[in-house]
C-alpha cells in the first residue's frame, strides 16, 4: 500500500513555507516559541492555505501548534508482520534520533499486535533496568491496553510454530506482575506526527 504524501504548512517557524515531510517540517518549528503549522493532503490545499490567516483553520480542524510536538526525551516502538499471521519482528529506537535499541525477530507465525506488545514490555523493561526517566511512544491503543490489563488478549492459536514467540508472551506478561514502573506510557499521534520513529518502513 503506497504511503500518502503530506505538505506541511508552516505560517510561523524559522522560516514560513510548504514542506515535504514532517522532518523538514520539524526543523522550522524546533524551538521556535509560539511555532504555527498544520498537515494538509494535497499540494493544492497547502499552497491556499499560506497564503491566508492561519486561523481559518482552526474551525476546520484543530490547529498544530508547538505545545502538541513529541516527546523527545523518549524512545519509541513498533512492529511489523508479513502476513496477519505471519512473519513478525519488533523493535524500538529513540524518538529523536532513530537510534536503534533493539530489535527482535522475525518470529514465525505471529501477529502485529503481539509484536506491538511485546515491544512495548520490552521498552519499559529496558527504561527500568536503566533507570531511565524517559517515556515511551507506542501507535498501538491494543498494545497499550493489554500493557495495563496485564493480558495479551490475542485470539492466535498457541502452536508448535509459534511456541517461541508465545514463551516471550509468557515472560512479558510475568514482568508486567512482577514490576512496577513510572514510565509514561504515550499514544503516538500518527495523523499529525507521521509515522512513529520506529516503524519499519513497510506500508
Amino acid at each position: 500500500m503506497k504511503k500518502k504524501l503530506k505538505y506541511y504548512v508552516v505560517w510561523e517557524g524559522h522560516k514560513k513555507g510548504i514542506y515535504n515531510s514532517w522532518e523538514e517540517c520539524k526543523e522550522q518549528i524546533n524551538n521556535f516559541k509560539g511555532a504555527k503549522y498544520k498537515s494538509f493532503l494535497s499540494l493544492k490545499d497547502a499552497n491556499d492555505a499560506l497564503s491566508k490567516d492561519y486561523k481559518i483553520y482552526i474551525s476546520k480542524s484543530k490547529l498544530i501548534t508547538s505545545d502538541e510536538l513529541p516527546n523527545y526525551n523518549s524512545i519509541s516502538v513498533d512492529a511489523a508482520s508479513s502476513g496477519n499471521p505471519g512473519i513478525m519482528e519488533y523493535q524500538g529506537v529513540d524518538t529523536k534520533t532513530k537510534k536503534l535499541l533493539f530489535n527482535h525477530g522475525p518470529f514465525k507465525q505471529g501477529t502485529n499486535n503481539i509484536g506491538e506488545f511485546l515491544a512495548l514490555v520490552h521498552g519499559l523493561a529496558e527504561l527500568k533496568k536503566n533507570k531511565s526517566n524517559k517515556s515511551i511512544y507506542t501507535d498501538s491503543i491494543t498494545a497499550i491496553s493489554w500493557v495495563r490489563k496485564k493480558k495479551c488478549n490475542t485470539k492466535l492459536e498457541r502452536t508448535i510454530e509459534n511456541e517461541n514467540l508465545f514463551l516471550l508472551v509468557d515472560r512479558a506478561i510475568l514482568w508486567l506482575k512482577s514490576n512496577s514502573y513510572q514510565t509514561k506510557i504515550l499514544k503516538w499521534k500518527t495523523k499529525i506526527w507521521g509515522e512513529i520513529p520506529a516503524d519499519f518502513g513497510r506500508k
